[in-house]
């Protein structure tokens, strides 16, 4: 499923997360060991959003980083949560905080806003999942005021050291067995630990955002070097 391409790749994770939508956050919780929160957390506060300033969460999903920033950012922070899989958003906006969100359906190659709209774009897993990395990053930098971070957590492949064949084999047989057993989905969570492993590095991530044009990039890695919080800045 990871190996599908194009379009065809596009359509089948559309519909993989509209199916996992009611416990794709359960699911976060346990895979992480609860440590996702941390992370989006940090995503936040990176995003150095200005008071007065707005946010775009590019594939929102059930909203969980925008809600971070409507708990952590100024009261008069305009947060704005998109994202193509429909069910996902749907959940988010039954959420106590869905109301101080503001809900867009849209791709992430194809975002409808203005140029210089936003003061700070943050996503989370949202580059495994694109089928032009290049492309998404690009639709970032557009919309981003000048000066603007960028900020985005994904995973990155397992790091050649002691601890990875263990983490293989809880991406190969823990998570799948996981995913049937919570959400009645055991192929969305075989696709999801197979496109971490064929996920850009760290590295790799940084040099195509600087081949965009943001500056600054810098990355710090969590959870055994299986997640990677990348910033860079559109330049003034």
């Amino acid at each position: 499923m990871a190996q599908l391409q194009g379009q065809q790749r596009a359509r089948y994770v559309q519909d993989m997360f509209g199916r996992i939508a009611e416990r794709y956050d359960l699911m976060n919780r346990l895979m992480t060991l609860g440590q996702d929160q941390r992370w989006r957390r940090y995503v936040i506060r990176q995003a150095q959003v200005p008071a007065g300033g707005s946010l775009l969460d590019v594939a929102t999903g059930t909203g969980d980083i925008a809600f971070e920033a409507v708990k952590k950012l100024h009261d008069d922070t305009h947060v704005v949560g998109t994202d193509f899989a429909f069910p996902m958003m749907t959940v988010g906006q039954k959420r106590p905080l869905g109301t101080q969100v503001h809900w867009c359906d849209s791709d992430a190659l194809r975002l409808p806003f203005p140029a210089g709209a936003f003061d700070s774009v943050v996503s989370g897993y949202l580059m495994r999942n694109v089928i032009d990395i290049p492309e998404a990053f690009a639709e970032q930098y557009r919309v981003l005021k000048p000066g603007g971070y960028v900020v985005c957590l994904d995973t990155t492949p397992p790091a050649e050291n002691p601890l990875k064949p263990f983490i293989l084999m809880y991406f190969k047989h823990v998570i799948p067995l996981m995913g049937r057993l919570i959400t009645g989905s055991a192929d969305a969570y075989t696709y999801l630990p197979e496109s971490t492993k064929g996920f850009k590095t760290a590295d790799e991530l940084s040099a195509i955002m600087r081949a965009v044009g943001f500056t600054g990039v810098r990355y710090k890695k969590f959870m055994f070097s299986t997640m990677a919080v990348h910033v860079g800045q559109r330049p003034e």
